[in-house]
């Protein structure tokens, strides 16, 4: 497992003879999506390079890296555990923060809005042979806002078109051959367990990061429900618990939590004096390399160094944009 960065980058580029986007005149490469249906620009370019992953806010950056080496310090964060850091300014299209958001770690249940969302592309393919009726958005709903792992299952075995217990696989094979620049270090190799013990499928805050800025400019199957069932009410780590984070900022959001990991992925709809609305995304994962001996003493305090990082970012955020 690749060691903790005292500060994080992306991962190089290893395109050959292709001009990043980022490096194309703005107006120059919106002019490019309006010409080119979406699934497929998700294709042909790395969504990384669409909005400036690799341009980060030092001083935001060195504010976080600073704040987790004093939690090492104190053994609040132990030497057998790895973190990853991902923060995106939407407002200013700025990759505020990138701490080893290359590295895939365990996805736990911050796999689940995957799963939900290679449905919705068969569906949007196939409504006959994938309805989304009113038992499918209650599976949703369970999958989404209350982690079930039997409605996550279930939807795993409905996308299983070669035999029972392919569903990981070609949920995985749907997403990568939709938007392969989005989902690039996501591996979904097994069903979940009933005690949600489940630490072979991965993902990447870097993956997560591109996820959220696709599904915030629409450009997935379903996106507003996909958005609707992320933003009903659950215990998160970015929101709830965060003094800083005004109360009735809206979140849209997935958790993960297994004996192994910690971790959040969300966009934040921050809200400024003038009235207008700053969403960014942030997500933070605490990954271990041995399972915890006490799961609730360690959640709740891996939870509370995320919710500080979120606390972190909307006091830089607060100067930033003059937020309430």
């Amino acid at each position: 497992m690749e060691p903790e960065r005292d500060i994080g980058m992306s991962a190089p580029d290893n395109s050959k003879n292709i001009t990043p986007a980022s490096t194309l005149p703005r107006r120059t490469f919106l002019e490019f999506l309006a010409i080119v249906p979406p699934a497929l620009a998700l294709s042909l370019c790395s969504i990384s390079d669409v909005f400036g992953q690799g341009h980060t806010d030092a001083d935001l950056e060195y504010q976080i890296e600073s704040y987790i080496k004093k939690q090492r310090a104190r053994s609040a964060i132990t030497s057998d555990e790895e973190t990853s850091w991902s923060i995106y300014d939407f407002t200013k299209s700025k990759k505020l923060v990138s701490i080893n958001e290359d590295v895939p770690r365990q996805a736990a249940s911050m796999i689940k809005p995957f799963v939900a969302l290679a449905y919705f592309y068969k569906a949007s393919e196939d409504r006959k042979r994938y309805p989304y009726n009113s038992r499918m958005q209650n599976r949703m709903r369970n999958m989404i806002q209350h982690s079930n792992n039997s409605a996550t299952n279930q939807v795993l075995d409905i996308l299983s078109n070669k035999g029972r217990g392919r569903g990981p696989q070609e949920t995985e094979a749907i997403l990568k051959a939709k938007a392969p620049g989005i989902f690039q270090q996501t591996r979904i190799v097994e069903r979940i367990p009933a005690e949600g013990s489940t630490y072979r499928n991965m993902a990447s805050a870097h993956d997560y990061s591109r996820f959220l800025f696709a599904l915030w400019q629409n450009s997935f199957p379903y996106s507003t429900e996909l958005k609707r069932l992320m933003l009903l009410p659950n215990k998160d780590r970015i929101y709830t618990g965060a003094r800083k984070v005004p109360i009735g900022t809206h979140v849209y959001d997935k958790t993960g939590t297994t004996a192994r990991l910690c971790g959040n992925m969300g966009v934040l709809i921050a809200k400024g004096r003038n009235g207008k609305e700053y969403p960014y995304s942030l997500i933070g994962i605490i990954e271990k390399r041995t399972r915890t001996n006490n799961l609730t003493r360690w959640i709740k305090s891996r939870g509370n160094v995320i919710r500080e990082v979120s606390n972190i970012t909307y006091a830089y955020l607060q100067q930033k944009h003059n937020l309430i």
